[in-house]
């Protein structure tokens, strides 16, 4: 038997499919501390995730029987990859099926940053009419810049181009696409992007600091539906209220939940609670993805 620890919350039918394969163990504890984790991963060859669980070192060493860890989503930054390779565990992860619930989020963040729906929410809640003091702008021929250009990041172009918007991209590497995308360096996004919104995996240090704000348009939007990290939290803030960026929309932060809510408090800011990926189709589209990895490895 393969015995299956699945530690974060999993589609229902990923889970019934599992269960019903014969030689699959199926264990769902959720919530579990690291502590716990250690306690209870000695038994398992697999545990599955998403992004609230953390596989640390000490969970991974514990993991006598541990043969693979499957991240259902995107990044990989809860799990001590390194920690895995030493032992010849295989880290997973099903990079293709949350991109659309991301790349939709972004657009409603975007959408929500230049058109003050967060802001004027909170007013209509007070029973207040404050319809000249939320007048926005279109989306509509506005230089959007993506930093990042791989599947999201081209999700987020088709979606904004259907808004007539004009997109610079930037990737580390050249990216073949046959999207109507003007592929740019950094600094050239800088100048002349509109709206800058991120599509990265988790940095060693902020792609977004004081030095490259100072490098962009007065009156920037900002978002960031990527990783906590990747853009400068204290120099958002500073940037916010210099003026410099006229709004910023934020799905994910350097702590989360965040200890210090100075930035989501800013009155130019709209934030969410790390929602990029989560809409029941793509967690279906991970769920049955991560079926299909074990069905493959082992069954």
């Amino acid at each position: 038997m393969i015995k299956i620890l699945i530690a974060d919350h999993l589609d229902k039918e990923a889970i019934d499919q599992l269960q019903a394969i014969l030689n699959f163990e199926v264990v769902v504890k959720t919530g579990l501390s690291e502590a716990e984790l250690v306690q209870i991963i000695p038994d398992f060859e697999v545990v599955v995730v998403r992004s609230a669980t953390k596989i640390t070192r000490p969970v991974i060493e514990a993991g006598k029987k541990l043969k693979l860890i499957i991240r259902a989503g995107i990044g990989l930054d809860n799990i001590d990859v390194q920690a895995a390779k030493e032992k010849g565990i295989e880290v997973a992860n099903t990079p293709a099926a949350t991109s659309i619930s991301v790349a939709e989020h972004t657009l409603g963040l975007m959408l929500g940053a230049v058109r003050h729906h967060g802001q004027a929410n909170l007013s209509m809640k007070q029973h207040k009419w404050e319809k000249k003091a939320f007048t926005g702008t279109e989306l509509y021929g506005k230089t959007l810049g993506i930093i990042g250009f791989g599947r999201i990041g081209q999700e987020v172009a088709r979606r904004a181009l259907a808004f007539g918007m004009k997109i610079l991209a930037y990737d580390v590497i050249p990216i073949k696409t046959d999207l109507p995308a003007k592929q740019v360096s950094l600094d050239e996004l800088f100048k002349e992007a509109e709206i800058i919104t991120l599509h990265v995996p988790k940095q060693p240090k902020p792609i977004l600091g004081e030095q490259e704000f100072s490098k962009m348009k007065n009156g920037v939007v900002i978002v960031n539906a990527a990783r906590g990290g990747v853009v400068d939290e204290k120099a958002l803030f500073q940037a916010l209220n210099s003026g410099k960026v006229k709004a910023a929309a934020v799905d994910v932060f350097d702590k989360e939940p965040p200890e210090d809510f100075s930035l989501i408090d800013h009155p130019k800011v709209i934030a969410t609670p790390h929602l990029g990926a989560s809409a029941e189709e793509g967690q279906k589209r991970a769920g049955l993805e991560v079926v299909r990895i074990l069905k493959g490895k082992f069954a």
